[in-house]
């Protein structure tokens, strides 16, 4: 359901394309009592009995027991049908090989895939082996051409890879993106194909860094700058493209204002494919610039939307968007769930989906119509002049949330007397309440931009109906400026041409960011000289080292913090006399005096929710933080990004803590019956496959990324002691 009030459709008209004022001197405010005159609530029906998609048996169970896809297949819901590790057993899991990159160290975030007894996986060098995965020897590694100036989008395999197996015709390969490329490589050699695109890769017009899925001959791949594509996975060649941010004559056209020079509505996380149906799953991300939706009134289809596009044409058979006008940065930034439930004493098929906020959407597989009646809630108004906010947002009360959507003074933390006054401090001239839009010069506190889930995704088991959550809860606080940096200087600065050629692919032409990389207008008034250097020098977070020779550092310093514009640069226009994005402060973590979170914990969380029920089962917490642990403090759980497996011996395997922990948990209580250490953090959610009777576990531990804790360069494989047979019992001496 889309509701387009009259009021919207008056004010978006009133303005250009080009943002130019209508004749009022200033851009109006919304009025907040004609949005209280609305009714507070309404509720999309759900899907009526007759109408729900009858499960008809795909995938069959025994195709869980490989894992040819990240995510283990096109159901993208990492079960894995081995059960020779159990909860009887896991107590004796242990270290079956280590593999170290020796390229480099960085934030892997690819779930590894294992055909024939070998993984598949990028490194730290931004190269792709292969590993026997019975002992964790490199069997060859393959070096994609990169440009000089490296991207988010420059890592092979970023978020996904997976393996085709040929035809009569045509080779078995490996098919991954990096850059503006599709590569195809020989699993047995790491060579390219021949035959694919040119010399075995194919031009992928907006980038890539989700992994796809193939139907038939069509390769479904998401852009990373935007639309969703097909490609013949024979030969290489575009088939079709979906613009997710529709064109003149599209579906969705009408719910912009605006579509010029904008980004995102692009799926960076991961699809799903239903391949007895053909039919792809595609969730989108919110439209940028974040925090500010100025250049882009409406609806904004299909940002923060789930797609389900027909795999052979690119034709939308249905879409359901979550958050309206998305200025909050709560997309759906996970892969989708593939799942069969009981509802109605009937098996139906249906695909889950979880946006940053929590909130979980379980829709009809076929029709899209949610299975639970979800309830929108009225919105509040925004304060900043010339925006216009969406009157309803997700509110549902089934199913049920799986986080705490919204931060109030209550939920400020209280791990000391100091910790809660630190806070109240920042929390006092804050915003808060139900999707409180942001504001300028004034913080608003936002529950979920590390999650819910992010990119890592669910996993669930289709034996039961369960879905396993590896979630965050934690604050942050974010402010829009009403000032802004002068224009660069023209011609261009020795500064802005350094920017150009080091900076530009991330943080984009207008210095607005790109994606995850944030925004540096403005960038004066957060960080010193010192501070930005050591940022180029050094890299922070996502952000790679930059080879900037020395002799030009200074210059780009003067150009990031607007110091090269000379005398008569002219005076940036007052708040509210032209369309334009708000810069903002970046992404803060809401922090108490110690560098923990801000609110109550617990701020990690290991969630079993029951998709037939549209309920939680259990939760518990997910990390510890040792040094609190020794104070006292019962276990927070921590910030995690790995994401999590379930198996068929009823076991859950998490990695991705801070505390640099490999768990496993009794799916069926939320017991921890296994840990064992790792070099950093687990970045990628765990692998499972079986090799000669001896099932595995394998797990990146690269480190660095959200959680920025040091990075590393190793994969970890964990099996039982040799003395175990294929059923989990231990051989008689």
């Amino acid at each position: 359901m889309k509701i387009t009030p009259r009021w919207l459709l008056l004010f978006s008209a009133a303005f250009t394309v080009s943002g130019a004022l209508p004749a009022a001197d200033l851009l109006p405010v919304e009025d907040p009592k004609a949005r209280e005159a609305l009714p507070e609530y309404y509720t999309i029906p759900a899907a009526k009995p007759e109408e729900l998609t009858d499960a008809n048996g795909w995938p069959a169970m025994e195709s869980y027991a490989v894992w040819h896809r990240s995510h283990g297949g096109p159901t993208s819901n990492r079960f894995s049908t081995h059960k020779q590790i159990n909860t009887e057993n896991v107590k004796d899991l242990e270290l079956a090989w280590i593999y170290h990159s020796k390229d480099g160290t960085d934030n892997i975030q690819c779930n590894p895939i294992v055909v024939d007894r070998v993984m598949f996986a990028p490194t730290g060098g931004r190269q792709m082996v292969a590993i026997d995965a019975t002992n964790g020897r490199e069997l060859w590694r393959f070096a994609p051409e990169l440009p000089k100036s490296l991207s988010l989008m420059d890592n092979p395999a970023r978020r996904g890879l997976m393996y085709w197996p040929g035809d009569a015709q045509n080779p078995a390969r490996i098919l991954f993106t990096c850059g503006y490329w599709i590569y195809a490589l020989d699993p047995k050699t790491g060579q390219p194909v021949p035959g694919f695109g040119e010399n075995g890769r194919a031009n992928l017009p907006t980038g890539g860094t989700a992994g796809g899925a193939v139907y038939k001959h069509v390769f479904v791949v998401p852009g990373f700058n935007g639309d969703v594509f097909g490609y013949d996975v024979r030969d290489g060649r575009q088939l079709w493209r979906f613009h997710t941010i529709p064109r003149e004559g599209e579906f969705g056209y009408d719910t912009w204002d605006n579509r010029i020079d904008l980004e995102g509505a692009n799926s960076w996380a991961g699809i799903a494919l239903d391949e007895s149906r053909g039919i792809a799953y595609v969730p989108t991300g919110s439209v940028k610039p974040n925090f500010s939706g100025l250049t882009h009134l409406g609806d904004t289809l299909f940002g923060s939307t789930l797609i389900a596009i027909k795999a052979e044409t690119g034709e939308r058979l249905w879409h359901f968007q979550g958050v309206r006008h998305d200025i909050w940065d709560l997309d759906m930034g996970s892969p989708p769930n593939l799942v069969t439930v009981n509802l109605h004493g009937r098996k139906v098929d249906a695909v889950s989906q979880i946006d940053k906020n929590g909130t979980l959407y379980l829709l009809d597989r076929v029709s899209g119509k949610p299975l639970f009646p979800f309830r929108m809630r009225r919105a509040p108004t925004s304060r900043v002049p010339g925006e216009v906010t969406a009157a309803y947002q997700p509110s549902p009360l089934t199913p049920e949330p799986i986080t705490k959507q919204v931060f109030e003074r209550g939920d400020i933390t209280d791990l000391s007397p100091a910790a809660t006054a630190f806070v109240e401090q920042q929390v006092a001239r804050s915003r808060l309440g139900f999707f409180d839009p942001p504001d300028v010069s004034r913080p608003t506190v936002i529950n979920g931009l590390l999650g819910g889930t992010d990119w890592p995704g669910s996993a669930f088991d289709p034996r039961t109906g369960y879905l396993y959550i590896a979630a965050n809860q934690t604050p942050w606080i974010v402010t829009l400026r009403a000032e802004d940096d002068p224009p660069p200087a023209v011609p261009a600065t020795a500064g802005e041409k350094t920017y150009q050629q080091f900076c530009i692919a991330c943080h984009g032409p207008n210095r607005e960011g790109v994606g995850v990389a944030p925004p540096l207008v403005g960038v004066r008034h957060r960080l010193s000289d010192a501070q930005v250097m050591h940022m180029i020098e050094n890299g922070s977070g996502l952000m790679p080292v930059m080879p900037v020779p020395k002799e030009n550092l200074r210059a780009l310093v003067d150009f990031v913090m607007a110091r090269d514009r000379g005398p008569d640069a002219p005076a940036m226009p007052a708040l509210g006399s032209v369309r334009r994005a708000l810069p903002f402060n970046g992404y803060p973590r809401l922090l108490d005096h110690e560098g923990y979170p801000g609110g109550k914990p617990p701020w990690g969380l290991l969630i079993c929710y029951d998709l037939n029920a549209g309920r939680k089962l259990w939760s518990v917490p997910l990390g510890e933080h040792a040094e609190l642990t020794k104070r006292g403090i019962p276990q927070t759980g921590t910030e995690n990004l790995g994401g999590a497996t379930v198996t068929a011996g009823n076991l859950v395997f998490v990695g991705g803590t801070k505390d640099n922990k490999f768990r496993a948990f009794d799916a069926t209580n939320g017991k921890v019956l296994w840990t064992g250490d790792v070099p950093s953090w687990g970045t990628a959610a765990p692998t499972v496959y079986e090799v000669d009777g001896r099932q595995y576990v394998v797990l990146c531990a690269s480190g660095g990324g959200h959680l920025r804790a040091e990075k590393s360069d190793v994969w970890l494989a964990f099996a039982l002691p040799r003395d175990y047979d294929a059923t989990g019992k231990r051989r008689t001496p």
